[in-house]
C-alpha cells in the first residue's frame, strides 16, 4: 500500500481551531514569548512568491522558534478577544473568526513540519523536542478554553434558529464535535489530566519518530564484497559504493534501508545470506535494545491513548478514533478485515506454493538440498515465477520507466487528459533541496491552479515512504491557492545514470499524485475543509488514480525506451496488464497484517496493553489469533517501526483497504463509462475531489456514481474472491 498523506504534517500538530491549516501552540517558557507586533521575521507576512510559495531560500532553521513564540502569543491574544467578547456569540464574531486566527503559526509550521518530514537536520530534530509539547499545551489552551467552548455550544444549541447554509451549518457543527472530542466538556480535573496525557504523547510521539530515522540509518547493511552483490545490476552497485564512502567506508558496498519490513534489494540478490542478513536487519528495528529501542515508547503511547479514550467516554481508543471516521466503531471494522483476511492469506499459501516449487528445481538444478521458503526469499523468487509465467521480468521494464518520462508523459498525461489541466516546470522558485523540481498547474481554462513541488529520490535526512504534503492550502475566506508536494524514496542513481523506476515505484508515482489532485481540486469556502477529511476517505482519490499507470493510452504514452525513444513493445505491455494481480496474496496479507495489528494493539483493554519487554510478544500472539500464522509474510511494519500508528494513522491503518473499496467502485464506473474522457474527470472532480470537507465523505461517492459501494470490485481487483 502507498503511504500518502493530506496535510498530515499539518494534522498531526493541528489545533481544535483549523483544518489542515492550523498549528498547535505555547506554553510558559523561561522567557516570554515575544508579542507577535514585534516579530518582523520571515513568517511574518505571507509570501510574496507566487501563490505564497515558500522562500525556502530565506528560511533558516534559527527562524522557527521566534516564529512559533509570536505565533503562539498571537493566536492565544485571537482568541482570547473572541472568547471574551461581550457580544453575544455569531457565526461570523466566534466560528469565522477562529478561521482566521493563527496564521503566522500557521506558515511556519506548515514549513517546518513538511521540512521535518522531507529534509531533517539536527537543529530541526532539536526545535522539534523542544517545542512538541509546547504545541501540545496550545492546542489545548484553545480546545479546553472554557469560555471559547460556551460561546461555541451556545451557537451549536441554537444553531437550527441561525438561519445558516448547509456549509456554515456543517462547520458549526465540525467545530463543535472538535471541542468535544479534545475534553472541552469534561471536568477542571479531567482536563488537567487530558493536558497532561496530551504533552506527553506529544514528546514520546516526536522521540519514536527520530528513533524510527535513527534506526533506519544505523541498521543499513555492510556488505564486504562485490561478488555479494550479484543481481544488482551495475548503476545499482555503483550507488551502494558512493553510499558506503559517504560513510568513509571506502571499498565497501552499504545497502540502505526503507522503513517498510521488506526491502527491495531482496528481489535481485543471489546471495541468500544476504538477503537473511537485510530481511533481519529491517524486522530487528526499533527492538534491539539500544538508545533507539521504541518498545518502551510504544507501550508508554498505548496506555496514555487508552487512558484519554476513557476520559472522553469511550471503552477503547480504537473507537474513540474510528467514531470520527466513516467506519463509525471497531466493530465495523474488525468485520471487513475479518472477511478479507482468510481469502489473503489462502492466496499467500497458493502463491508460497509456487515460490517452493521455483525453489525446489533450482535447488535440483543446481545439484543442491532445497530449502523451506522464508521472509527473504519471497520477493527474489516471486520475480522468478513471474517471469516463468509472464515471460518478463523487473529488468526488461525499467528501461521504459524512466523517471521524468513517467511523471510528465504519464502522470501529468493522465491529468490532463481527464481533467484538462496541464504543466510547466519553473526554475526560478527557491528549493528547500536540489533533487526538487517545481512545476506551476494550469486549469483547463489557462489560468493558474497550483504549485506543485516533486521530491522523488531517497536521503538519509528524509522519511520512508511516499506521501504528499501541502504548503498552501485553498480556501476561499484566505484567498489562498493551493502549493502541494509530492516525495516518494526513489534511490538515486550514481551520478551521470538515469533514474529508471520499478513498476511499483511507477504506481506509486500515481498513486501520490492521486493526493496533489485532491488538493489543486479543493473549492472550499473555509480553511477548515481544506483536505480534512477522514483517514478512511483520504486514500480513495490517491488509489482511484493508480487505475491510469497500466491504461494502455496512458503506458504506451510514457513507456518509452530512455536510450532509443522506443515504445514498449505492445507484447511486453499486455505482460505488465496481465500481471497485475500477480502476488496479490502476499501484498494484501503483509497490508492486512500490520492493519489488523494496528486494531489489536488499540483494541486493547487497559489491563492488556503490554508493558515495554512485552510488546513483541504481543504484537506474535496477535498475529496468530488473526489467523496470520504463515511465517513467510510477515506485517509490511512490525510494531517498533510502524510510524502510521504513531501519527495520523493510529488505529486507522485500516484506512487504505476501507477508501479501496470506493476507490474499486470508481474504476469500475469509470471504465463502464468511457474510460479516459473528460466527461469522468470533470465529474470526479466536481462530486469527490473538490469539496473537500464541506460535505460529508460518505455522501461522495453516492453523489458521483448515483449508488452505494459495493464491495464485490475490491475483491475482484485484489484477487480475492473465491478459487
Amino acid at each position: 500500500m502507498k503511504q500518502p498523506i493530506a496535510c498530515a504534517l499539518a494534522l498531526a500538530i493541528a489545533t481544535a481551531l483549523g483544518g489542515c491549516a492550523t498549528a498547535p501552540a505555547a506554553t510558559a517558557d523561561k522567557e516570554a514569548p515575544m508579542p507577535a507586533s514585534a516579530y518582523a521575521g520571515v513568517f511574518a507576512a505571507p509570501s510574496p512568491l507566487p501563490l505564497h510559495y515558500p522562500q525556502f531560500d530565506q528560511i533558516h532553521d534559527g527562524d522557527f522558534a521566534p516564529a512559533f513564540d509570536a505565533g503562539m502569543a498571537q493566536q492565544l491574544r485571537e482568541i482570547a478577544a473572541i472568547a471574551d467578547d461581550p457580544a453575544a456569540p455569531t457565526f461570523q464574531n466566534t466560528i469565522v473568526a477562529m478561521e482566521k486566527s493563527g496564521q503566522v503559526l500557521d506558515r511556519a509550521s506548515n514549513v517546518f513540519f513538511n521540512l521535518q518530514g522531507t529534509y531533517k537536520t539536527d537543529a530541526r530534530d532539536a526545535i522539534e523536542r523542544d517545542y512538541a509539547p509546547k504545541f501540545a499545551a496550545h492546542r489545548d489552551a484553545i480546545s479546553l478554553n472554557p469560555k471559547l467552548f460556551a460561546r461555541i455550544k451556545a451557537l451549536y444549541d441554537g444553531r437550527a434558529s441561525l438561519g445558516l447554509d448547509p456549509i456554515d451549518a456543517r462547520l458549526l457543527e465540525k467545530r463543535y464535535q472538535d471541542f468535544v472530542r479534545a475534553g472541552a466538556a469534561l471536568s477542571d480535573a479531567q482536563k488537567a489530566r487530558i493536558r497532561e496525557i496530551n504533552g506527553e504523547l506529544s514528546k514520546l510521539g516526536t522521540q519514536f519518530d527520530q528513533n524510527v530515522l535513527a534506526e533506519v540509518n544505523d541498521s543499513a547493511v555492510v556488505v564486504d564484497s562485490r561478488d555479494q552483490l550479484k543481481g544488482m545490476s551495475e548503476e545499482q552497485i555503483a550507488a551502494t559504493a558512493e553510499a558506503a564512502k559517504a560513510r568513509k567506508l571506502d571499498g565497501k558496498y552499504v545497502i540502505a534501508l526503507l522503513n517498510t519490513t521488506g526491502q527491495p534489494a531482496e528481489t535481485q540478490l543471489q546471495d541468500r545470506a544476504l538477503r537473511q542478513r537485510l530481511h533481519e536487519a529491517s524486522v530487528a528495528r526499533g527492538s534491539r535494545g539500544n538508545q533507539w529501542d521504541n518498545t518502551g515508547i510504544v507501550s508508554q503511547v498505548l496506555k496514555l491513548r487508552a487512558e484519554r479514550a476513557r476520559l472522553l467516554g469511550y471503552d477503547t481508543y480504537a473507537n474513540y478514533v474510528l467514531a470520527d471516521e466513516t467506519a463509525a466503531n471497531q466493530d465495523n471494522v474488525n468485520r471487513m478485515l475479518r472477511q478479507l483476511a482468510p481469502n489473503a492469506v489462502a492466496n499467500a499459501r497458493r502463491e508460497g506454493g509456487d515460490l517452493q516449487a521455483m525453489i525446489d528445481a533450482d535447488q535440483k538444478a543446481n545439484k543442491q538440498p532445497s530449502f523451506k521458503l522464508a521472509p527473504w526469499d519471497w520477493s527474489y523468487y516471486s520475480e522468478k515465477v513471474r517471469q516463468a509465467k509472464y515471460n518478463f521480468d523487473e529488468s526488461q521494464l525499467k528501461p521504459y520507466f524512466e523517471m521524468k518520462h513517467v511523471l510528465e508523459d504519464g502522470v501529468f498525461y493522465a491529468a490532463n487528459k481527464l481533467y484538462g489541466i496541464s504543466f510547466k516546470q519553473r526554475t526560478d522558485l527557491p528549493k528547500y533541496h536540489p533533487d526538487t523540481s517545481t512545476y506551476d498547474v494550469f486549469d483547463k481554462d489557462g489560468k493558474q491552479l497550483a504549485i506543485f513541488i516533486w521530491d522523488p529520490y531517497a536521503r538519509s535526512s528524509k522519511r520512508g515512504g511516499a506521501w504528499m504534503n501541502t504548503y498552501v492550502s485553498q480556501s476561499d475566506l484566505t484567498g489562498d491557492m493551493p502549493v502541494v508536494a509530492n516525495h516518494l524514496n526513489i534511490p538515486k542513481p550514481s551520478e551521470g545514470k538515469p533514474t529508471l523506476l520499478t513498476w511499483d515505484e511507477v504506481t506509486t508515482a500515481f498513486h501520490e499524485f492521486g493526493h496533489a489532485l485532491h488538493g489543486f481540486f479543493q473549492d472550499v469556502r473555509y480553511p477548515y475543509y481544506s483536505m480534512n477529511v477522514p483517514r478512511d476517505f483520504v486514500e480513495y482519490p490517491s488509489q482511484v488514480n493508480e487505475m491510469w499507470a497500466d491504461w494502455p493510452e496512458v503506458l504506451a504514452h510514457y513507456a518509452k525506451h530512455y536510450q532509443t525513444g522506443e515504445a514498449m513493445p505492445q507484447a511486453l505491455l499486455d505482460k505488465v496488464i496481465a500481471a497485475s494481480k500477480f502476488n496479490q496474496g502476499f501484498a494484501t496479507t503483509e497490508y492486512l497484517e500490520a492493519a489488523m495489528l494496528d486494531q489489536r494493539l488499540h483494541q486493547a483493554p487497559a489491563d492488556k496493553i503490554p508493558a515495554a519487554g512485552d510488546v513483541m510478544a504481543f504484537e506474535a500472539d496477535a498475529l496468530k489469533a488473526d489467523g496470520f500464522d504463515y511465517a513467510p509474510v510477515p506485517p509490511r511494519y512490525r510494531t517498533p517501526y510502524f510510524s502510521h500508528i504513531m501519527g495520523g494513522y493510529a488505529a486507522g491503518y485500516y484506512a487504505y483497504i476501507w477508501s479501496e473499496v470506493l476507490a474499486a467502485n470508481t474504476t469500475e464506473y469509470i471504465k463502464q463509462h468511457g474510460g479516459l474522457l473528460r466527461e469522468n474527470g470533470d465529474r470526479l472532480r466536481a462530486k469527490v475531489l473538490a469539496p473537500g470537507g464541506e460535505i460529508a465523505p460518505g455522501q461522495l461517492f453516492p453523489n458521483f456514481a448515483g449508488y452505494e459501494a459495493k464491495i464485490e470490485p475490491l475483491l475482484e481487483a485484489r484477487g480475492l474472491t473465491s478459487k
